[in-house]
């Protein structure tokens, strides 16, 4: 088994049939990819199966070099200004909320049971959705075929991220779909969605604990 495939997720058919290949031609690749290697599984490191409370689909990793470090949507906390879309998930999150993380890195949401994954989890500097037909997607797929064992929370945000619905299966799962955060789209349907809080709502009610979801100094 290759370095850097998470322990927790490695019985996944993706890593033994797919991955060879796809690491293959990433190491083929004369431009720089990202994010580093070492941060490409880092949302399923961070979120084993056991773990996973919540989930939110992205699409490929940030394509500026040093804003990209695994996660979807999150970012090297020193990044600044936000990438648009984190920008208005955080306008959303302080109308629904009251407050929202004082930078870019999401990976206290990640340790919360939050797994923030994209559905392709490289892209080549400068060339965003380059690697989005590279062989990703098996893994999506099987990461979702596996989170199916129980009820979850799934924030689908955009078409993309809505084509993975029919995979979720489980009884009782939440689905919130919403147009994309990107500028293009938030003004469309994502602002007013109070995803959030309806997350918490539905955890809660199961009797399971809330989402920290803007304080990384809080006790998870």
């Amino acid at each position: 088994m290759s370095a850097g495939i998470p322990a927790d997720w490695a019985h996944l058919p993706f890593f033994s049939q797919d991955y060879p290949r796809i690491a293959a031609a990433l190491a083929a690749e004369t431009r720089q990819i990202l994010p580093p290697a070492a941060q490409r599984f880092a949302a399923l490191d961070l979120t084993p199966p056991e773990a996973v409370r919540v989930v939110i689909l992205g699409q490929d990793p940030y394509p500026t070099p040093g804003h990209a470090h695994g996660l979807a949507f999150s970012a090297e906390p020193e990044v600044r200004p936000l990438p648009r879309s984190l920008s208005n998930i955080y306008k959303e999150m302080q109308a629904d909320l009251g407050a929202c993380p004082p930078n870019a890195d999401l990976r206290f949401l990640a340790r919360q049971g939050v797994l923030l994954l994209n559905t392709a989890l490289s892209v080549p500097a400068g060339a965003a959705n380059a690697h989005a037909k590279l062989g990703w997607r098996d893994l999506t797929r099987q990461v979702l075929e596996t989170l199916n064992d129980r009820p979850r929370a799934y924030l689908l945000w955009g078409k993309p991220a809505q084509a993975y619905a029919p995979l979720i299966t489980a009884p009782d799962a939440l689905i919130l779909s919403s147009p994309h955060p990107s500028p293009l789209s938030a003004h469309r349907g994502f602002f007013g969605t109070r995803p959030f809080s309806t997350v918490n709502n539905w955890l809660t009610g199961k009797g399971e604990n809330a989402i920290n979801w803007t304080n990384p100094g809080a006790p998870s």
